[in-house]
C-alpha cells in the first residue's frame, strides 16, 4: 500500500481541479503538505478541505510566475518539514487559439506559467533533493504535449516543453537518486475544460467530448491524482523519465 507518512510534499496550483484532487490524495496517504496557488485560502478553509489529513497541511498563496516564488516556496517547505521529498508542478493555464490568433501576452503568460515556473521550482527543489540523494518530481504535462491539437498553439507548445524538460532532468539527476516523471492528462472534468465548446450545457459538453475518447468519457481529477501519487511513491522506484498518459487512450491513436 502506498503511504507518504513522514514525507513532505509541495503541490502547486492546488486550490482547485486536478491540483486540489492531488492534494487530497496525498493528504489521505499521510503526507505533510505545503499547498500553493494564487488564491488566498485561510487556515479555516484548509482545515475544512482536509479534515482527515494524515499529516500537516499548510497553504501559502503565491504566483509561480514571479521570479522569487520558487525559492520562497521550497524554503518554506524546508522550514516547515525539515526537507522536501516530493514536488508536484501542477500550476497551469490554457488559452485557446491558433498561432495566428494567439497574442504576445497570451504566449508569454502561457510559457511563464506552464514552463518557466516548472523549471524554477524544479531547480529550487533539486538543490534540496541532491543534498540528500533522494526525491521525486512529478510534472503535470498533457496529452497535447505528446500529440498535436487544434486551436491551442501556445498550450501545446508549453506542454511539449514540459515533456522534454522532464526527460532531460530525469537523465541529469538519476545518478543522484532523484526520479522525475510527468503525468499527461487528457480531457478532465475541471473548470479548464469549460472553454472547450462554449455555449454547450456542461452535461452535453462532457458527453460530446467523451464520445471522442476511446474509453468513452472524460477523465476525473482523482484518476490523475492516483497516477501522480504512484509516480511519487516508492512503488515506482525504478521509473524515471516517463510520460504517463492518463487520457482514456487518446494518445494511443
Amino acid at each position: 500500500m502506498i503511504s507518504f507518512a513522514g514525507k513532505s510534499v509541495l503541490v502547486t496550483g492546488a486550490s482547485s481541479g486536478i491540483g486540489e484532487a492531488i492534494a487530497r490524495r496525498f493528504a489521505g496517504l499521510g503526507a505533510n503538505l505545503l499547498l500553493t496557488a494564487r488564491r488566498n485560502l485561510s487556515p479555516a478553509d484548509i482545515a475544512a478541505r482536509y479534515p482527515a489529513a494524515g499529516g500537516a497541511v499548510h497553504y501559502l498563496s503565491a504566483d509561480v510566475t514571479h521570479k522569487e516564488a520558487a525559492d520562497r516556496l521550497v524554503a518554506h517547505a524546508v522550514e516547515l518539514f525539515g526537507g522536501l521529498d516530493v514536488l508536484v508542478n501542477n500550476a497551469g493555464i490554457l488559452f485557446r487559439g491558433t498561432a495566428m490568433e494567439c497574442t504576445d501576452a497570451e504566449w508569454t503568460a502561457t510559457l511563464e506559467t506552464n514552463v518557466t515556473s516548472v523549471f524554477r521550482l524544479s531547480r529550487a527543489a533539486l538543490r534540496v533533493m541532491t543534498a540528500k540523494k533522494s526525491g521525486a518530481i512529478v510534472n503535470i504535462a498533457s496529452d497535447w504535449g505528446l500529440v498535436g491539437a487544434r486551436g491551442a498553439a501556445a498550450y501545446g507548445a508549453s506542454k511539449g516543453a514540459v515533456v522534454q524538460l522532464t526527460r532531460s532532468m530525469a537523465l541529469d539527476h538519476a545518478a543522484e537518486g532523484i526520479r522525475i516523471n510527468a503525468v499527461c492528462p487528457g480531457d478532465t472534468d475541471t473548470r479548464m475544460l469549460d472553454g472547450a465548446m462554449s455555449g454547450l450545457p456542461r452535461a452535453e459538453l462532457l458527453r460530446t467530448l467523451g464520445e471522442a475518447i476511446p474509453l468513452g468519457r472524460v477523465g476525473r481529477p482523482a484518476e490523475v491524482a492516483d497516477a501522480v501519487c504512484f509516480l511519487a511513491s516508492d512503488q515506482s522506484s525504478f521509473i524515471t523519465g516517463v510520460m504517463l498518459a492518463v487520457d482514456g487512450g487518446n494518445s494511443a491513436g
